[in-house]
């Protein structure tokens, strides 16, 4: 583990409660829970992996677990396999990270280093601004907060236990941490 990592806390200690039954229903799971968001983790582990080189150096070059951006890829794009011309969310949100272009300018191709470097900066700026609206979390609360802000903004988490309340499906959190963990025990 990279030195830099823990600044953020360890994705491995974040609790999670994983996808929801409207999360997993789509992905054609009869079940929810961190069971499902594992699942779907492994369905995306294939084509994740032609990204794993460049996960890990913008991860290490950013301080974040390449596992948490992979988690966030395969919430945001099945690992790309969900993209057309690397657009999603109704032509809002471009490549492996969906940054949406309502919110900022899009930098590089959909699957390029320059992407996740972007989308890996969007992630870093919420979980400290997460980090400042409440220091007394712990830092993995303040990740699982940063995680749930990249999706709503962290204006929309009013408390931990309604980290998800904003959320796509209410669970993006518990979702990606979920995932993050199954690509962590898998060479992220």
């Amino acid at each position: 583990m990279s030195g830099c990592w823990n600044k953020y806390g360890n994705i491995l200690n974040v609790d999670t409660t994983g996808a929801s039954e409207a999360t997993a229903r789509p992905e054609g799971l009869s079940y929810a829970g961190v069971a499902a968001s594992q699942k779907i983790a492994e369905n995306d582990l294939k084509n994740m992996r032609k990204y794993q080189a460049i996960i890990k150096k913008v991860g290490n070059s950013k301080c974040i677990d390449p596992a948490v951006i992979a988690g966030i890829i395969s919430r945001e794009s099945h690992a790309g396999a969900v993209l057309e011309d690397g657009w999603g969310d109704h032509g809002n949100a471009f490549g492996l990270m969906q940054v949406d272009k309502r919110y900022h300018n899009i930098v590089g191709a959909w699957d390029s280093e320059e992407h996740l470097v972007q989308g890996t900066e969007i992630l870093s700026y919420m979980i400290t601004e997460v980090a400042k609206k409440f220091p007394t979390w712990t830092k993995e609360q303040q990740l699982k907060g940063g995680i749930s802000a990249y999706n709503a903004g962290y204006n929309n988490i009013q408390s931990y236990n309604s980290v998800d309340n904003g959320t796509t499906h209410r669970d993006y959190s518990n979702d990606v941490v979920a995932r993050a963990q199954f690509f962590k025990k898998h060479g992220y």
